[in-house]
């Protein structure tokens, strides 16, 4: 039996028994599929950043480096947003979704994501990853379920939760963002959960066979070099709560943009899609300008470049730091509303730099700082407390238990001063448009 909402127990019936079974199975094909597809991106990220640069002898990569690819990748989104079925996927600025996803929607959500995310666009791949899983799942099950019914929510979920099982690097955090996101969907928690658990287990033991099998690398967030204290002090207990609001603040500013360009956007998608990519060319190039870095830490969602903040020796100076929350900061928030994948990974990236720009305040060690700065950003922008909590305690590793204070405090304060702000300032916002 499975708790209902109220506590009382539900009997597991023959309905619920046949969802289980199906989520099991379809956990297999769909991992598969998100494999590749992850796979792909990977591949052509290398190619792209790392392997024509090198060809080329453009080492370090120049200024202008970033401007072709993101005009390509625009053209390619602006395709998908405004000739397909779907419109390219779900908007991002709504955060996440958990909705089922039309098989329809598959080529439009696939064009935009493999032409965007690769090429510079400054978001993730959790969005398209959860539309993959989902439409495969309702396409699977087709024949022994009835289209819109109760079990293709569930089953919808279940291929969604096995699609991100290693991104998040835990089946565990993947079934938790999928079932503290199917709340607003009018699916009850409580049925999705073992589905959800169950096909997320399968997705990511079929993700670890495949990696040893082909020898490919599919990199899931990770932290490299981070040596963490055993407990936090005083200290960056008491700084943590500023420093979550202040990133709660800065989140509602980048918000704020998204939401002044979403009506422009619906009007006039594929414009506003190459506008988008344009002004992330002008900022990759302006940060490599003025700092004389590398434009390729403004642009993709900064999955990869989170060692840079890190590893002891690579953290970039005061200046660049300041540089990159700014430029990378815009071309997040105008690519939140017009462009298509997930917001996740770019948030823990700014939360990273922005806790490494105040690890200088006195008393307020590197590695809390980065931690209460990741999870005050994830917490503000999806909003997804719970989610935000688990991602980045695993997130930290071996050093999680003696930052969990630190992440709970700065997923807290940051969650509801986001909230609070968002009341407040409803009124003065234009209404969101749906997509």
């Amino acid at each position: 039996m499975v708790g209902t909402s109220d506590g009382a127990p539900e009997r597991l019936d023959g309905w619920y028994v046949r969802v289980l079974a199906l989520a099991g199975l379809i956990g297999v094909p769909v991992s598969v599929a998100a494999f590749g597809f992850l796979a792909l991106l990977h591949w052509l990220t290398a190619f792209v950043w790392e392997d024509l640069p090198e060809q080329w002898g453009l080492d370090p990569v120049p200024w202008w480096w970033p401007a072709p690819w993101l005009l390509i990748g625009g053209a390619l989104v602006a395709v998908a947003v405004s000739r397909l079925p779907g419109h390219g996927g779900h908007v991002p600025i709504e955060g996440l979704s958990a909705d089922p996803v039309p098989p329809s929607h598959l080529p439009g959500v696939l064009l935009a994501a493999i032409g965007g995310l690769p090429l510079g666009v400054v978001l993730g791949p959790e969005a398209p990853l959860m539309a993959v899983g989902g439409a495969l799942a309702l396409m699977l099950t087709a024949k022994w379920i009835a289209r819109g019914g109760p079990e293709s929510g569930l089953l919808s979920a279940s291929g969604s939760a096995a699609a991100v099982a290693v991104i998040f690097g835990s089946p565990l955090v993947a079934a938790v963002f999928i079932l503290e996101s199917v709340g607003r969907t009018g699916l009850r928690p409580t049925r999705v959960v073992l589905p959800c658990l169950f096909a997320a287990g399968v997705g990511a033991l079929v993700f670890t066979g495949l990696g040893v099998w082909t020898g490919l690398e599919v990199p899931s967030l990770q932290l490299p070099g981070l040596d963490a204290p055993a407990r936090p002090d005083l200290a960056d207990l008491l700084w943590t709560i500023p420093m979550a609001v202040l990133i709660a603040v800065s989140v509602r500013q980048i918000h704020h943009l998204g939401r002044r360009l979403v009506p422009i956007t619906t009007r006039r998608p594929a414009r506003m899609a190459m506008a988008a990519v344009a002004v992330t060319a002008v900022a990759a190039g302006a940060y490599s300008l003025l700092t004389g870095r590398s434009p390729v830490e403004v642009v993709l969602s900064g999955q990869d470049s989170l060692g840079t903040l890190t590893e002891q020796g690579t953290t970039p100076p005061v200046g660049a730091l300041i540089a990159l929350l700014l430029l990378k900061g815009l071309a997040y928030a105008v690519a939140l509303a017009t462009l298509r994948g997930g917001p996740i990974f770019p948030a823990v990236f700014l939360g990273a730099a922005a806790g490494a720009l105040l690890s200088g305040l006195p008393g307020f060690g590197l590695v809390p700082a980065i931690a209460a700065g990741m999870a005050a950003a994830t917490a503000a922008i999806l909003p997804l407390p719970v989610s935000s909590a688990v991602l980045i305690t695993l997130l930290l590793g071996s050093g999680a238990t003696g930052m969990t204070p630190i992440v709970l405090v700065a997923v807290v304060v940051a969650f509801a001063s986001e909230q609070l702000i968002d009341r407040t300032g409803a009124g003065r916002e234009p209404a969101p448009v749906a997509d």
